[in-house]
Parts: structure tokens; sequence; C-alpha cells
């Protein structure tokens, strides 16, 4: 199968069109927005010469499914699936903040707080934290939404006190994220799967805030797998690089004194 890469679209109706990192968006009118998700692959903020087929069909119905799901919790911009790759639904302005939810400590917030930091876009975090450890209760911890570049950690506070969403939508903003992030992590629940922790994004359109672009998709969240989460996605790893399916050491026995005891009877082969 070819991957579709580029589209150069002329539909009735069309006043523009944004060709982003995997994504074109059609402006139909100033009132409707078609977006095609194409098979391209995003990296590092460089969008690689090859796609992935079917990528884009697969992102764009994990989306619509998703959306439709949520839209009696969160008004939503979705109004019709016309073709597997493209969801088009109403334009909103979008709020220039992603809205960052996170169930466990993983990632790049992993990383600032094995740094030592214990405090990420206003939010304390406690210490004596492990990687992939759940925290007490899901946090926020928003991004300013770059036109280039990358995004940047920014606090409520800052959002609030800098104008770049009022004080009023930014709490229905929080509001809903919570609400979203219920919603998915019950549904991949269900799934036998983790949302670990995701991105929202969230426009306004006659006074009405909106939910907007992808929800809950592999480009925009975190799953872990909810049997042996904490280790299953490094053995999945091990089996699709050997080759070997992954045998568990498994015994009553105390690790270190397994390794110590193992290592010792090795080193007595050696000749000396």
């Amino acid at each position: 199968m070819k991957a579709l890469t580029r589209t150069d679209f002329n539909f009735p109706g069309q006043k523009s069109v944004y060709h982003g990192k995997v994504r074109d968006v059609y402006n139909i009118n100033d009132d409707i927005m078609v977006m095609v998700a194409t098979d391209r692959i995003s990296a590092f903020d460089v969008v690689l010469p090859k796609g992935i087929p079917f990528k884009g069909q697969v992102l764009n119905q994990i989306a619509a499914k998703f959306l439709d799901a949520s839209k009696n919790v969160v008004p939503n911009w979705k109004l019709a699936t016309p073709d597997p790759m493209v969801t088009v639904g109403l334009k909103c302005e979008g709020f220039r903040v992603e809205m960052i939810i996170r169930g466990y400590l993983t990632g790049s917030a992993w990383r600032e707080y094995k740094a030592g930091n214990r405090e990420i876009c206003g939010v304390k975090l406690p210490d004596g934290m492990r990687e992939n450890e759940k925290f007490p209760r899901p946090i926020i911890t928003p991004t300013t939404k770059a036109d280039e570049g990358h995004d940047e950690n920014i606090s409520k506070e800052e959002i609030i006190a800098q104008g770049i969403v009022s004080k009023e939508d930014y709490e229905i903003m929080e509001q809903y994220t919570y609400e979203l992030f219920n919603l998915g992590t019950e549904i991949a629940a269900e799934k036998g799967l983790i949302l670990v922790d995701t991105k929202y994004e969230f426009g306004k359109r006659d006074g009405k805030v909106y939910l907007i672009d992808e929800v809950h998709t592999p480009d925009s969240s975190r799953y872990f797998y909810a049997e042996g989460y904490q280790e299953k996605c490094y053995i999945e790893l091990y089996e699709h690089i050997v080759g070997e399916k992954f045998n568990k050491e498994t015994s009553d026995e105390d690790l270190a004194a397994r390794i110590e005891r193992n290592v010792t009877e090795y080193l007595k082969t050696l000749k000396r």
C-alpha cells in the first residue's frame, strides 16, 4: 500500500489550508474544518520523508471513537467522518495552551523529577517517588502551544496572569481535562490498558469552550498494559528485538542472593 504523505485538495468553499506535521487542515467558509490525517511521521519536530500506510486511518478512527464516546461529557468539534482518514468539524478559535494530564510519573516528568525538580508547572511533587509510579491524583502540567520549536511548560497561574487564557475559560478546560481523563481511564481499563498520560486541546466558538483536535490516540497519549505495567513494556521490546520469548526468572530466592550465588559459582570455574 502507498502511504499518503501529501495532500493538495481544493474543496468547495475552501478558504485556506494548513499543512501540519502529520495532519492537513482545510478551512471551509471560515466555519468548518476538514482535518485529513496523513500517513506522515514526525519525530523530534522533523517530518520524515516516508510515511507508514494506514497510520492516518488508525489515528483518525481512534480519535473519532473517543470524540463520539465523550460528547455527552464535553462538547467537541466533530461533525462527521466522511472518510476513514478525515474528520470534519466546527471551526473554533484554539487556545494557545495544551492541557497535559498525567496519571503516572514517567516520560519528561520523570526526567525532571530525577534531575531533582519537585515542582512541575506549579504542581508540587513529593519526595521518594519512583519511575512509573502512580500519582495519588492525576496532575495537569500545561504547556504553551508554539507555532515553531518546542512547547514550553507553564503553570496555571502564569497562563491566567499573562492573559493567555481567562481564569473562567481555564477552569472550564481544567474541569473538562479531568473528566476526559477519567473517561479515557475507564475505557482503557475495560481493554486491559492504563491511560498513563495524554494531552487535550480546546477552542472557543460563539462563547462556548469545545474540545478540538485528536483524542486519546497513540500520537497524543501514552498507554501501559494493566497487567504488570512496570515491566511489560521492556519485555515486549526484548521479544521484538531478540526474536525470542522472554522467560521470567522467578523463584522465592532473594534477587541479590541469587546474583551473588551465580557469580560466585562462575568465578570458581575460571582458571587462575
